[in-house]
């Protein structure tokens, strides 16, 4: 009885020890929640399907086949939650519910319960130092300008990763250096007893360097890929795009497809630059050169240019008028030689928070066409912080592309495969084919925390029959691409 006296002791000490640290640690929650409804006609410029990539058959079917349902009702709820055990460390968990009306976990009578994590990673700082680590699934960017919204190499999203950040001098100079792993096919075991180059992992490189009225970021970036890798499994410039489209060449899908190596390397260097010297007006600008499989078949290599320009005036009190511009290299007029357009993973750019572009819309899920950026050039303006009274904001935007990329190279790809899923109308423009876009967003703050959100557009494009066929390009003249999206937004 002494002895189950003693460990009923050493049980209740150890309990009490337990409560004490868990009381030592800090909670604390936010989150955010929105609720629209959302009006969109002629997604695709079409109203149609682009198809999805069948693993089963090994093969892109479906493009015009099905129809859309012009209005949907999102609803959205994230909860993040950190665990502070002091200043120096801290636990992340981030979880959201996330449907339309009617479907899944909004269902009515018997839903269908998906909760997802999409935050969860621990904070630390060294001891006696500042330097910062921050490893698990967590918000993940390459360099880029707010101006642009993210990043058109990978922005906007989360990755599993491993961040350091070395303040060098605090507030003008440091280094990040990260490691994300982006894809793993297979997990612990391959398919056979033969190993497969099945992941997609990121390095990455940071200096950024701030100074009165100038900022600068140079970076590095290199990936290694797979060749069994399933690049067909995540979106790259929107709902109906993937890895396969941004980061191979349309020669992979050419016979013999596939790469040749197990794996190859990408790369890109770049840098982002903000200039504030001349407020009242600001300039923003990013210059990024990417290849990937240099050293893979000259049909399955891939590289190119990306440099975008901005500028705003924050002078006046009731609008900040925009100007924007930018340029991206475009396939040539072989598909032979591989690809002429930058690589990229998961694009998040747009200037002015027009819907041509998978951007910075605040109504976020089915909210914009999803054009490519990288093979295009296009000039715009926005009159964004709109403020003639109070609580109640609006940003106009207009932005007119065309796009860099041989008509030869794309219909060449067409009529190999028929419905392909490297290149897409709309998406991917000819030199010949060009897209205008009207935007406009309104919100009024109704409380500190709770808003009502407008987001509108409208786009017309001008597409090659000689590429697309006449049933997808005479479909597309017939009707114009139309947004309109309303709802609240809750933040706490």
């Amino acid at each position: 009885m002494k002895r189950f006296g003693m460990l009923a002791i050493a049980a209740a000490l150890l309990l009490g020890s337990a409560m004490s640290a868990s009381a030592a640690t800090e909670v604390k929650m936010v989150g955010d929640a929105y609720v629209y409804g959302n009006y969109f006609q002629n997604h695709n410029f079409t109203g149609w399907s682009t198809g999805s990539w069948d693993n089963n058959s090994g093969a892109y079917t479906g493009a015009g086949t099905q129809t859309e349902d012009r209005f949907q009702i999102w609803e959205r709820f994230r909860l993040r939650t950190d665990f502070v055990a002091n200043e120096a460390v801290k636990f992340r968990l981030g979880i959201k519910v996330e449907d339309v009306w009617g479907h899944g976990t909004l269902t009515a009578a018997n839903p269908t319960t998906s909760v997802s994590v999409y935050q969860a990673f621990l904070q630390f700082k060294l001891p006696d130092c500042n330097v910062e680590v921050t490893a698990g699934l967590q918000d993940f960017s390459m360099p880029a300008n707010a101006f642009f919204s993210d990043s058109v190499i990978y922005g906007g999203d989360r990755a599993a990763a491993l961040v350091v950040n070395v303040p060098v001098v605090p507030d003008t100079f440091s280094v990040v250096a990260a490691y994300a792993r982006m894809l793993d096919k297979n997990r612990t075991y391959d398919t056979t007893t033969t190993q497969q180059a099945d992941e997609l992992d990121l390095y990455l490189l940071t200096l950024p360097i701030t100074v009165e009225g100038f900022k600068v970021t140079p970076y590095g970036a290199i990936a290694v890929a797979g060749r069994d890798a399933n690049y067909f499994t995540a979106g790259s410039y929107g709902p109906n795009s993937t890895f396969a489209d941004s980061l191979l060449s349309a020669g992979t899908f050419l016979t013999p497809s596939g790469m040749r190596n197990a794996q190859n390397a990408y790369w890109w260097a770049g840098g982002s630059f903000e200039v504030t010297a001349l407020d009242p007006v600001k300039f923003y600008a990013d210059v990024i050169y990417g290849a990937g499989n240099q050293a893979d078949r000259k049909k399955d290599r891939r590289e190119g240019w990306f440099i975008d320009l901005g500028a705003e005036y924050t002078g006046f009190d009731v609008v900040t008028p925009q100007v924007f511009a930018w340029w991206s290299t475009g396939e040539d007029g072989s598909t032979r030689n591989g690809s002429e357009r930058m690589p990229s993973v998961l694009s998040n750019w747009g200037p002015g928070n027009n819907f041509l572009f998978d951007s910075s819309q605040e109504l976020s899920k089915d909210s914009n066409l999803g054009v490519n950026p990288i093979g295009t050039m296009g000039i715009g303006a926005a009159l964004d912080n709109i403020s003639l009274m109070e609580k109640l904001t609006h940003r106009l935007s207009f932005i007119y592309l065309r796009g860099n990329n041989s008509a030869k190279a794309l219909r060449f790809l067409n009529t190999y495969m028929g419905s392909n899923p490297y290149f897409t109308m709309g998406r991917d423009l000819t030199c010949e084919e060009n897209i205008i876009s009207v935007g406009f967003d309104t919100k009024y703050q109704i409380y500190e925390n709770l808003a009502a959100v407008l987001e509108a557009g409208w786009a017309h494009g001008q597409f090659q029959t000689s590429v697309w066929g006449h049933r997808l390009a005479e479909r597309a003249r017939s009707g114009d691409p139309i947004k309109v999206a309303f709802g609240l937004t809750y933040k706490f």
